[in-house]
């Protein structure tokens, strides 16, 4: 179950960095910055079932490592403007971050999945996830609209949202 779940894992670190690699050839809206951490919180629901509650302790340690990593994805998220759009910034060191965070979620996996029960462990994982997704967000979110407010006012100006 556990290589399983950590195979799964690198295919979805795999599909987060192409997505990001696409996602900076498009423009930001706040609308992209915000639902994911939204459409992720469904996945709490897994705590409906008795095998993937955490203890109030570990929900503290999973917190605390999300929000650690965090800082690293914030510190690498940045926005720019280009023409009358703004765009994320490529980072050379996001694909880097990423890949090291998904090894040490692996290692982690594996170290922890011999003294925590692997319901438990997915929990916990979820909580990191979840707190780590939630600020970079959120960080993301404020830069964007800090940027957005330099913008000179585009009124008249015909795209393609606003052609049909």
């Amino acid at each position: 179950m556990v290589a399983a779940s950590s195979v799964a894992a690198v295919f979805m670190g795999i599909g987060a960095l192409v997505v990001r690699m696409k996602a900076a050839k498009k423009p930001a809206s706040a609308k992209k910055i915000i639902m994911p951490p939204l459409f992720m919180s469904t996945g709490a629901l897994m705590f409906l079932f008795p095998m993937f509650r955490v203890t109030g302790m570990e929900f503290l340690e999973a917190t605390a490592v999300g929000l650690v990593f965090s800082i690293l994805l914030i510190k690498t998220s940045d926005f720019e403007i280009r023409g009358n759009d703004i765009f994320l910034k490529r980072s050379k060191a996001f694909p880097i971050i990423l890949l090291t965070l998904l090894i040490v979620r692996i290692v982690g996996k594996l170290v922890l999945s011999t003294s925590i029960d692997v319901g438990e462990l997915g929990g916990m994982f979820f909580i990191l996830a979840f707190a780590m997704i939630l600020p970079w967000r959120i960080a993301m979110f404020k830069k964007y609209n800090r940027l957005k407010r330099k913008m000179p006012a585009q009124s008249g100006i015909m795209t393609e949202k606003t052609a049909f």
